[in-house]
């Protein structure tokens, strides 16, 4: 009787454990599902070039010398982000979201930004030729700072820089 007992307990036991360990690694180890969340990730001089990362989340995440050019980065979020010295060339920002980001230094060359929302976004140092900002609502004073630099027509687009910031 014994014996069987222990045989019952451990046939239960077992399998009830391999559940709980199985549980408890998927928790450490998520699962692939989840791998277009970086929000408040460090992805410093990470290479998405010419990835769709039209679903990922890149909410104050840090970024800084990442590649992103020719990406697709519609309708996302970059909120409170660091992407100082990133090579956005190219890509496609367009309905993204980018307020409080940090932009300082990035390439936005013949970047599509159509819609982008940008409250208090850090352009200093961007470089922005032939990037399109239509529809972008801007501060006074980043809109100003832009003008200074704006150059260039978007390729894609065909608008030039200078016209899609309303540059005086």
């Amino acid at each position: 009787m014994k014996l069987s007992l222990r045989r019952m307990v451990m046939g239960w036991i077992l399998p009830v454990l391999l559940v709980l360990v199985s549980l408890g690694m998927s928790s450490i180890y998520p699962s692939a599902a989840l791998a277009d969340d970086f929000t408040k990730a460090t992805l410093e001089n990470a290479d998405f070039t010419g990835k769709d990362l039209t679903s990922y989340e890149f909410t104050q995440t840090t970024a800084r010398n990442g590649k992103f050019a020719n990406a697709n980065l519609t309708g996302v979020s970059l909120i409170g982000g660091n992407f100082d010295s990133a090579d956005m060339s190219g890509a496609n920002l367009t309905n993204s979201l980018l307020d409080t980001a940090r932009l300082t230094h990035v390439n936005l060359t013949n970047a599509i930004l159509v819609g982008a929302f940008t409250s208090v976004t850090n352009f200093d140092g961007a470089i922005i030729d032939g990037a399109d900002f239509t529809d972008v609502l801007l501060r006074k004073d980043i809109q100003m700072k832009l003008c200074k630099v704006a150059k260039g027509t978007n390729p894609t687009t065909g608008r030039a820089t200078r016209d899609s910031l309303e540059c005086p």
